[in-house]
């Protein structure tokens, strides 16, 4: 499974991706395409879509914990990892 969330995507890419996705909602995109297809539809959003496109990508993997984050840009939540575990930083409000 792969899931994309985008901030802006080129027009190409994004019409692309509606091939392979469904998108329940503007810039967020959907799949169940087996794993060595999302590794290929990784390294193409890699190769086209430019920082600006601030993507967060989440794509299941075989092992603990069972998916991984990747992202284009600077994602407007950090990425930590505590022991292995990939998690998105959320701050409180008033903080």
């Amino acid at each position: 499974m792969l899931v994309v969330v985008a901030n802006d995507l080129p027009p190409a890419v994004r019409g692309r991706m509606k091939l392979w996705f469904i998108e329940p909602r503007p810039n967020i995109f959907v799949s169940g395409i087996k794993d060595s297809v999302a590794a290929t539809v990784v390294d193409y959003l890699y190769k086209h879509c430019p920082p600006e496109s601030g993507l967060l990508m989440i794509r299941s993997i075989p092992s603990a914990p069972g998916y991984e984050m990747l992202s284009i840009g600077p994602p407007r939540k950090p990425i930590i990892t505590i022991s292995g575990l990939q998690l998105i930083v959320e701050t409180l409000k008033g903080e």
